[in-house]
């Protein structure tokens, strides 16, 4: 087979695969929904997840999943329905023919306006073949505008976070290369949504297209434009493809703005609260937590009713607990924060004794890490001080983090209010804050 795009051969191939392609098109809308039904719920649990551990690029990267998702879900959806009418369509069209207005014997008002509006069963047929076709390759393109403008926001991020913060650089690098980068892509991120809006306004004036003409260029690359290019083009040059992107853009802000409303049954109740005196919430309660869909609070219980003499504790490890440490204690604060993307554990390295003494180095480290931890976190029990002494530990989901027993003997039988405190320091002084509170119940286990 030639592929030779001038040949008429391929060509001819060409034009026999369009005809076919519909079927094409609801295989892999089928397979492509059920995956993406599959993968909807977990790629929202990872993206709360990733936020609630404070996590920057795996929360960027779960979010963009998860809107691509959102965004292939209905527009595949609403193609295999498309597809089903136009199956319908098709159908009936083979027993009953076109549609013959004379035979509905209607008022002359009536049957002319129906011949002037459907005009015939065949037209309205191939019109549902064109909304099927073009809605099937826009789902697609989307999905590449969405990866752009993400790519574009973290080009930002990184030049900010590693030239222009980064104290391991001269300041002349900082502020003639760094500061001119984000100026650069700032600017060009605004001149590449005008131009997209607009439908390449700023390509049609001849000064207006060479001033605009570096920012395309780079920006080609940066938002890997030249990929999907030709199909942008092929979008912009027909009317209809123009027509469905303007009439699916309001429909894509309304389900952003539909996804954002809940109904609110009470005037003062609300069940997204955190754990307080008068408000119990189940992330602070181990039982009452699902495998998956839960995220544990600052501080987890094992239930609401404690019957033992001793009360489990776990504190899961986020990176603002990281940055509490630090601002504690300042002499734990790395030169180099090793914080983010890191390679694999595997090390080629034949000098056991550097790797030793780091080792050393490291636990020495972690337990003056773990002494701070201890003296920064404690307990009470309404005004009971309880003494604790954490370790680093992980729980049933390997979820790192801190784990204490707190000795209950001198609890009485009731309701009670666990207060997780910390101290911070303020200028000079050091100063308590509670940090988490939890209410439970404890009562003494009976023969």
């Amino acid at each position: 087979m030639s592929n030779d795009y001038k040949s008429p051969g391929f060509k001819k191939l060409l034009d026999s695969l369009q005809q076919q392609s519909w079927e094409l098109e609801l295989i892999i809308s089928g397979f492509a929904i059920f995956g993406l039904f599959t993968a909807y719920e977990p790629l929202q649990i990872e993206v709360q997840n990733a936020q609630n551990d404070g996590q920057i690029y795996a929360f960027v990267l779960y979010l963009v999943a998860y809107i691509a998702c959102s965004i292939l879900l209905f527009n595949l959806l609403l193609h295999v329905v498309l597809r089903g009418l136009w199956i319908g369509a098709l159908g009936l069209r083979y027993i009953s023919g076109d549609i013959e207005f004379d035979k509905l014997k209607y008022s002359d008002k009536f049957k002319n306006y129906l011949q002037k509006k459907i005009v015939s069963f065949d037209r309205y047929i191939a019109n549902l073949e064109n909304y099927c076709s073009v809605l099937f390759a826009i789902s697609f393109l989307l999905i590449f505008h969405v990866l752009a403008l993400t790519l574009i926001i973290l080009s930002i991020a990184l030049v900010a976070n590693l030239v222009i913060e980064n104290d391991d650089l001269p300041d002349w690098v900082s502020n003639w290369i760094g500061i001119p980068l984000v100026i650069f892509i700032s600017v060009g991120m605004l001149l590449t949504f005008l131009d997209f809006i607009t439908q390449g306004l700023l390509k049609r004036n001849k000064w207006v297209s060479r001033v605009y003409f570096p920012f395309y260029w780079a920006f080609s690359f940066l938002t890997l434009s030249f990929l999907y290019r030709p199909l942008v083009y092929n979008f912009l040059d027909n009317r209809f493809g123009k027509r469905i992107i303007f009439f699916l853009t309001p429909i894509y802000i309304i389900i952003l703005i539909l996804s954002g409303l809940y109904y609110r049954n009470s005037n003062y109740l609300v069940k997204d609260r955190n754990s307080s005196t008068i408000f119990a919430n189940r992330e602070n309660y181990r039982d009452m937590m699902t495998e998956d869909a839960d995220y544990p609070g600052e501080a987890v219980i094992p239930s609401k009713v404690i019957t033992t003499k001793f009360l489990h504790v776990f504190m899961p490890y986020s990176e603002n607990i990281e940055e509490r440490i630090f601002d504690y204690e300042k002499t734990l604060k790395p030169e180099d924060d090793r914080r983010g993307l890191a390679s694999s554990n595997f090390n080629f390295n034949t000098n056991w004794g550097d790797k030793i003494t780091n080792s050393r180095q490291k636990d020495s480290v972690r337990k003056k890490y773990l002494e701070v931890f201890n003296e920064t976190y404690f307990f009470k029990v309404d005004t009971l001080v309880l003494d604790s002494d954490f370790i680093i530990a992980t729980d049933a989901e390997n979820r790192l983090g801190f784990e204490t027993y707190l000795n209950l003997r001198e609890v009485e039988e009731g309701k009670h209010q666990l207060r997780v405190m910390r101290k911070r320091r303020q200028k000079d002084s050091i100063v308590e804050v509670i940090q988490e509170s939890i209410p439970f119940w404890h009562f003494k286990q009976t023969p």
